[in-house]
């Protein structure tokens, strides 16, 4: 295997993934260490996450995604770049249908902006002002009265590392009510630990969990790193969240090649 492997760096609203080519490049998908020493920010690219993009039959490509721990989850951002990235290497036309860690799923593509069909969703548990919601990964949604000046590094680590989230923990999700249709997320992301400027799986959760008190379907949502949006339809019959998007921009940053292995 060469030295040299080629990658992109991607942001969908600051969160942000190294992007390989696995169409081109060999990836040892089991070398967990590369995936931490590509991802981390002082030794290696720096990243929330690693994509690898590649053949897979009955789809126009299959996402592996890794946390920058190494962990393997679904990532809604991260799932946006993936697109933008395969439609910028040619794999892709302005749609695609392609698979992920949680199953397949459906994507447009423009240079403004990403829109992702995420999974249907049928359970939100919770009350009062703390819930939780599988969107692909595990989320918590707590509200807040001011998003903005809370310790969301120190509440979050709090509640990801809860007894009853244990073994695997969940992400954790601050959410501000800023208007009829809008609110204000700051997410704690587990396989990061730490805050992200945004999580696509997460403003998805914290927007269902809205909707559903307030009855509405398309909810706007500000991050840290800039602005999504998400749409559902309820079926109430079925008791699901059906034909759930999650629309944002996906940008590349830059492009390199980094060592394999040491010199």
């Amino acid at each position: 295997m060469k030295q040299d492997l080629p990658f992109y760096k991607y942001q969908g609203t600051g969160n942000d993934f190294v992007l390989i080519d696995g169409f081109r490049e060999a990836f040892p998908y089991e070398d967990l260490e590369l995936v931490q020493a590509l991802c981390d920010r002082r030794m290696g690219i720096g990243a929330d996450g690693l994509i690898v993009i590649r053949p897979v039959a009955g789809y126009d490509f299959e996402m592996v995604y890794y946390n920058a721990d190494g962990s393997q989850s679904m990532c809604g951002n991260g799932a946006r770049c993936a697109v933008a990235f395969a439609h910028f290497c040619g794999h892709i036309q302005e749609s695609t249908s392609f698979l992920a860690i949680d199953g397949p799923h459906e994507a447009h593509y423009s240079p403004e902006a990403v829109r992702l069909k995420m999974g249907e969703i049928s359970t939100i548990t919770g009350a009062d002002s703390d819930f939780f919601v599988h969107t692909g990964s595990p989320h918590h949604v707590c509200f807040v009265p001011e998003v903005a000046s809370f310790p969301v590094v120190e509440k979050g680590r709090e509640i990801r590392y809860a007894d009853h989230y244990a073994p695997a923990g969940t992400n954790v999700n601050f959410v501000q009510e800023m208007g009829p249709d809008r609110l204000f997320v700051r997410t704690y992301e587990r396989g990061v630990e730490d805050e992200t400027l945004s999580c696509g799986t997460g403003v998805t959760a914290a927007a269902l969990v809205f909707g559903q008190q307030k009855a509405v379907n398309q909810v706007h949502i500000h991050t840290k790193g800039g602005n999504l949006h998400v749409s559902y339809d309820w079926d109430a019959e079925r008791g699901t969240f059906r034909e759930v998007w999650l629309t944002g921009p996906a940008h590349q940053v830059f492009r390199g090649e980094i060592k394999r292995g040491k010199d």
